[in-house]
């Protein structure tokens, strides 16, 4: 992901009711920053700045946008104010919630609740580091609680498509909550004035590689099992290009076994197919699995021509074109 090198809105400065008291965090689309409302409620405010297409300097507000590079900025803020209006839908305890958007300094903000606590990616670094392995207890509670969330999302018709665990946020009491959603995360396309999905290797499903090939929550399905690998290992599986080349997954299953149960192995196995078929097409399958303390010892069923036959209607019903969400650095 491309570094945000854009300078941050100044501590203390007013903008539509909000207080800015620091920047949290910044990638290469955006800058978030700690902010209070007018009741001194404190809130997390996520700005839509690109790098790649907008520079603000220090002292100044407003980013000067090259006009060759105008349309697909353009392009990109009416993503992110319709995406947010379609995250403020949302009203879910696993789901991050968007209490506002507003337009400023020629671009535009999402308002989102402040909580406190750490990502899944943290907490998987902390473990490695003292030598610990994530719980096999611990991954069930937190992925069956975030699954929840995803499923609202996708009941809504949108996809993440930019699930890790570093989009994994941790509350304090332990509860999970999905942040920062990839579908309308973006790269420029050199070629042509428009956009397209950015994926994160290892986490991204072989599909989202293509331009072709369908997106569905068959894809959030392959991240999901990419993110519990990553719990189980500290490191991303191989990436889907890689592994349509040679894949090399099995020799990392081999050595988790002893440590996590087979049947979740086995979950993780099916939700990392390369073949988007071969997934679980729902993450109510998935969910089922992980609910479950003890699942049958036989593996997943291998799909049935006619399994396979309503995916790919499903697939060919929703497209290629994914569903909006938010652009997050």
């Amino acid at each position: 992901m491309a570094a945000q090198n854009n300078a941050p809105l100044p501590d203390g400065l007013e903008i539509a009711g909000y207080r800015i008291v620091k920047k949290i965090a910044s990638g290469g689309f955006s800058i978030v920053y700690l902010a209070y409302d007018t009741d001194g409620n404190a809130v997390a405010i996520k700005e839509y700045l690109p790098s790649a297409l907008a520079l603000r300097q220090e002292g100044e507000l407003v980013p000067v946008v090259e006009k060759s590079k105008l349309s697909v900025f353009r392009i990109g803020l009416k993503c992110f104010f319709e995406e947010g209006r379609a995250l403020a839908r949302i009203s879910h305890p696993n789901v991050v919630r968007v209490l506002n958007f507003f337009r400023a300094h020629d671009t535009v903000y999402m308002v989102m609740a402040y909580e406190s606590g750490h990502s899944l990616q943290e907490h998987i670094q902390k473990q490695h580091q003292r030598g610990a392995n994530v719980g096999e207890k611990f991954i069930r509670q937190i992925f069956m609680q975030t699954l929840n969330g995803l499923r609202e999302v996708h009941a809504n018709k949108l996809l993440h498509l930019d699930l890790k665990p570093a989009n994994i946020y941790l509350r304090r009491d332990g509860t999970p909550m999905l942040l920062d959603f990839g579908a309308a995360r973006q790269t420029v396309n050199t070629d042509s004035p428009k956009l397209t999905p950015m994926y994160t290797p290892g986490f991204a499903a072989p599909e989202l590689y293509s331009k072709t090939e369908a997106l569905g929550p068959w894809t959030d399905v392959y991240s999901i099992g990419a993110s519990i690998f990553c719990c189980m290992t500290g490191s991303p599986p191989q990436p889907a290009d890689q592994r349509r080349k040679e894949d090399k997954m099995e020799a990392h299953f081999t050595r988790l076994e002893g440590e996590y149960s087979p049947e979740l192995l086995r979950v993780v196995r099916w939700a990392l197919e390369l073949d988007p078929l071969a997934r679980p097409q729902s993450l109510f399958a998935l969910q089922k699995l992980l609910r479950l303390p003890e699942v049958e010892s036989a593996p997943p069923p291998a799909p049935s021509a006619l399994d396979k036959l309503r995916g790919l209607v499903q697939r060919m019903g929703l497209g290629r074109k994914p569903a909006p969400d938010t652009l997050q650095g």
